[in-house]
């Protein structure tokens, strides 16, 4: 009985020399709830003026300036050159 406890001494040293991969989160890429608004790309830009979207959603015209700043719980509403929605996303 002592002399398995003596060879599984070094598998037990060499576990503590480890050192655990800490847990990262992925974020949220659905925070904005973008998903819930993908039946919009393709449709005309004016259909947005009938509809109530969340606080904060940008509509972002095709050479329009925006900001950099990161925020993925906002809803971004590109819309393309031929004034259809190109692309809804969180950022």
């Amino acid at each position: 009985m002592t002399t398995r406890f003596f060879l599984a001494l070094p598998l037990l040293a060499l576990t503590a020399c480890v050192e655990p991969v800490p847990v990262v989160d992925e974020p949220d890429t659905d925070a904005c709830k973008a998903s819930s608004y993908q039946g919009l790309v393709g449709q005309p830009r004016t259909v947005l003026d009938t509809m109530l979207l969340p606080a904060g959603t940008r509509i972002i015209g095709p050479g329009d300036a925006v900001t950099m700043d990161y925020r993925i719980e906002r809803l971004n509403v590109e819309i393309g050159t031929d004034s259809r929605i190109a692309k809804v996303a969180c950022y």
